[in-house]
């Protein structure tokens, strides 16, 4: 044997020994218990079926499973990072590797996307208390995190700096940024001296964005600029305005965007995330006037980018949430100019063009971000889309299959929907319809269990239509 079939035969070893050698755990946090809630429910339903027909062992064995067993799974059921490798762990799991045969597991280099959503679970005064939800995707595989507590804030903060940041969108850049601990943001509070949440009730938000004109700022500059120590300040209550934003304290984030805008009103970052401020609070107060706002706030920080393609970029992001589609391009296109191989501006761009159903813009677009990608796994992604989108495009089969298949998952949804409302609205009438006629209570068993059989049906016919099909392209 040469000396360079030994050294592969070595490096090969070495790789093997690290791929075996147990790694130190990072972070983990539990898995969302929603599906454990859902089956803990639909055995429970089915244990009142039991207890009905007389069959008590039976029903109580169901009792047990649905009230105790499953809690249990969900408590062991969980996700796990030790620096390199995602990888969910439990009972549950590992019963789903040894029946499948695949681990589920995705290393971080092989991620494609991380998109968060963020669902307003309280809203009191001027603060919301937000929940937020991370999908992360790649190679075939898929992990979600729900938010709540300290170990998701912990996952984030081991995770997502190890993520290139073109495959997050912008919610999830501002999670990985401005992310805190509620005792060091209230503590932060203090030290900045902004006045408490009831103070601000009253408060508005109604104050002059940009400052001067370009123009002016010139003549100016040398006359009314501010103190070093100032500007030191009012960074420091930008990235408090941040962390107000993302944990709902909306009002207290407000106040902390004023006092910085009055400093340095033209920082293009600054009016940007103000403008997403801006859009948080007309979404939770359902203010078209705020949403307004937003959109001449984020089109004057455009104004201000220069040349600043990232910026420029997360800019049509914004606009495309806020639904000015024909801004967002215009803005998307700009970037690019600023940028060629500008991936996020090639992808919105694309989204642009899906959502007016420009298919073979749509597949230009995803063609140039991949030829255009600094990382393999956004390479593949963007080629994959690509493919698919090409495949639609030239293939009338397939394309009638995909629409097809699209109709019945929005109807699977919808008749979950439905047979989730009729079930309960069943078991209320079962449980007191037998006070007034005892034929009301058997009546609404049959249609409860009737519903349930149709939400699982649902359900599972959702999972199966969710996963786009991949025919042969006709010849």
């Amino acid at each position: 044997m040469n000396e360079s079939k030994q050294i592969e035969v070595l490096q090969h070893l070495a790789e093997t020994s690290r791929e075996n050698s147990p790694r130190t755990q990072l972070a983990s946090l539990r898995v969302s218990p929603g599906a454990y809630l859902a089956m803990a429910s639909v055995i429970t339903f089915g244990s009142a079926l039991l207890l009905r027909g007389g069959m008590d062992f039976w029903a109580l064995f169901a009792i047990g499973l649905a009230w105790f067993v499953m809690p249990l799974l969900a408590l062991n059921d969980r996700i796990a990072f030790d620096g390199q490798l995602l990888r969910r762990r439990g009972l549950a799991p590992w019963l789903l590797t040894f029946f499948s045969g695949r681990r589920q597991e995705l290393n971080v280099a092989e991620l494609e996307r991380v998109d968060t959503s963020a669902v307003r679970t309280l809203r009191r005064r001027g603060s919301v208390r937000y929940r937020y939800r991370s999908q992360l995707i790649g190679k075939g595989s898929g992990f979600v995190f729900a938010s709540g507590g300290k170990r998701y804030r912990e996952m984030l903060r081991k995770l997502f700096p190890l993520i290139h940041e073109d495959k997050l969108d912008a919610r999830t850049i501002d999670l990985r940024k401005y992310l805190s601990e509620p005792k060091t943001l209230n503590q932060d509070v203090k030290h900045l001296q902004l006045a408490p949440a009831d103070v601000l009730d009253d408060a508005t938000l109604d104050f002059k964005v940009g400052g001067k004109r370009d123009h002016e700022i010139a003549e100016s500059s040398s006359v009314d600029s501010p103190a070093p120590g100032d500007i030191e300040r009012a960074q420091l209550l930008r990235r408090l305005g941040n962390q107000l934003r993302i944990a709902g304290r909306l009002r207290e984030a407000g106040e902390a965007f004023r006092r910085a805008l009055n400093v340095i009103p033209h920082d293009p970052w600054l009016i940007y995330e103000f403008a997403r401020l801006l859009r948080s609070q007309a979404s939770a107060l359902s203010d078209a006037r705020l949403l307004s706002r937003a959109r001449a706030a984020l089109r004057l920080s455009a104004m201000r980018a220069g040349s600043d393609a990232g910026l420029v970029s997360l800019i049509g992001e914004t606009l495309l949430e806020c639904g000015e589609t024909e801004r967002a391009k215009r803005t998307f296109q700009l970037a690019i100019e600023l940028d060629e191989k500008n991936y996020r501006a090639r992808l919105g761009l694309a989204d642009v063009a899906l959502r007016t159903g420009k298919l073979a813009h749509v597949i230009h677009h995803y063609r140039e971000a991949a030829r255009g990608a600094t990382d393999k796994a956004l390479a593949r992604y963007a080629g994959r889309e690509a493919e698919y989108y090409a495949r639609l495009n030239d293939d009338d089969n397939y394309l009638a299959i995909e629409l097809r298949r699209i109709n019945w998952l929005q109807n699977a949804v919808r008749v979950r929907r439905l047979a989730a409302r009729v079930t309960n609205a069943s078991i209320l009438i079962a449980l007191v319809g037998p006070y007034f006629a005892p034929e009301i209570g058997g009546f609404a068993w049959a249609f409860a269990s009737s519903a349930v059989m149709a939400w699982i049906s649902s359900l599972l016919a959702a999972r199966l239509l969710a996963d786009r099909r991949n025919p042969q392209l006709s010849q």
